[in-house]
């Protein structure tokens, strides 16, 4: 019998590993699918991890005009092949490691660029799954364009209004050769996921197994509007339910339940109180509400340390682990901005006095000045 992993939370799965092949124009929010897939997953402990084509093209074209991308620029193609690649070589070694999810980030545009991937991934006994972006709505396509003109190495220091020029121009290269997933009915056979205009409308095929269903259900909650999410944290309310230990300080914990103390803070995300529940507890509980948020426009959420903690990890992309032990101060308003590459922050303080709640591994301490590492 194949051998039985468990991978994140609730999930077991036998030997799968699944290669997320990104499709699409250009401006279509790709990137940032790519970047918040990737994010849940890790969120839930499954090893996932993104592989951009175009940070490999930038080792050889760090800022290249649309002529590079130009059908008729064989030196262009020959660099863009050459990327593509070093991407999937990469990522074949990384599955080997004990890879589960891969994200190929790439336009992924013609019928034979699909195939080949397919091809390689199928050999080495992966399963595919295609996420096509669509859009034509040009109110959303121009959002994403100011977008990536700010925030893309590819523009990084460039005019904004020549940098959008040059990126329309771009696209319209890639236009020339873009065949949308089984236009021509013959690529029936593959698993994939059809998103147009963000989410009102969706198209699902072959679908295999749970884990690829539990990315699609994710991926249809999602939408690639600019937004805002504001975290604040309320000292009233309760933190983690810590079951016998309710009440207690770090200190009478330590003195009663020593063994315990120990055990949580040598793992404190998988600990679970006697009767209470652990940080992953909490992030099973918190999944429903991550898909309302990524559903959301801008949002403001008020909640204690602990939830803070797990959903500030989700969109800052942190390791799970380390999460229980990150400073979460009170009087602050935190300002989280999706973007394709990457989440930006802001905190804004209110310079109210207060006393820190944080507390580092093995002390007992009420009262402690964060660490650097867990600001």
């Amino acid at each position: 019998m194949p051998s039985r992993t468990d991978n994140g939370v609730g999930v077991q799965v036998e030997d799968t590993r699944i290669c997320v092949v990104m499709v699409g124009l250009p401006a279509r929010g790709k990137s940032y699918i790519a970047q918040i897939a990737q994010r849940y997953l890790q969120w839930l402990s499954i090893p996932a991890q993104t592989f951009n084509v175009g940070n490999y093209r930038r080792n050889d074209a760090p800022q290249p005009t649309a002529d590079f991308f130009d059908t008729n620029n064989a030196e262009g193609e020959r660099k863009r092949r050459a990327a593509a690649e070093a991407a999937v070589a990469d990522m074949l070694a990384w599955f080997r490691t004990g890879g589960v999810v891969a994200i190929l980030d790439a336009t992924n545009s013609t019928k034979e660029r699909r195939k080949w991937v397919s091809d390689v991934c199928t050999q080495h006994g992966i399963e595919v799954l295609f996420v096509e972006s669509k859009c034509d709505d040009q109110e959303i396509i121009m959002a994403n364009i100011r977008d990536v003109k700010t925030t893309s190495p590819d523009y990084r220091g460039k005019d904004p209004e020549a940098a959008a020029q040059d990126f329309l121009n771009r696209i319209s290269n890639y236009e020339k050769i873009y065949k949308t997933i089984d236009e021509d009915g013959d690529e029936d056979e593959y698993t994939y996921l059809k998103i147009m205009n963000i989410g009102k409308q969706v198209i699902i095929n072959r679908i295999q197994d749970y884990l690829q269903s539990r990315i699609v259900y994710y991926l249809m909650n999602l939408h690639i509007r600019p937004r805002s999410v504001w975290l604040s944290r309320w000292k009233a309310l309760d933190e983690l339910d810590s079951g016998v230990c309710d009440g207690l300080t770090y200190q009478e914990i330590k003195d009663r339940f020593p063994e315990d103390f120990a055990a949580r803070d040598e793992d404190k995300y998988n600990y679970r109180y006697r009767g209470g529940e652990s940080y992953r507890d909490v992030v099973i509980r918190l999944e429903p509400i991550i898909m309302e948020l990524e559903r959301s426009e801008d949002i403001l959420i008020v909640t204690h340390q602990a939830v803070l903690r797990c959903i500030y990890a989700y969109f800052m992309k942190k390791d799970q682990a380390k999460s229980p032990w990150m400073n979460v101060p009170l009087h602050t308003l935190i300002k989280l901005t999706p973007r394709a590459y990457g989440t930006e922050e802001v905190r804004y303080e209110a310079n109210i006095p207060a006393v820190s709640t944080w507390r580092g591994k093995g002390s007992t301490a009420k009262h402690e000045n964060p660490t650097p590492e867990s600001l």
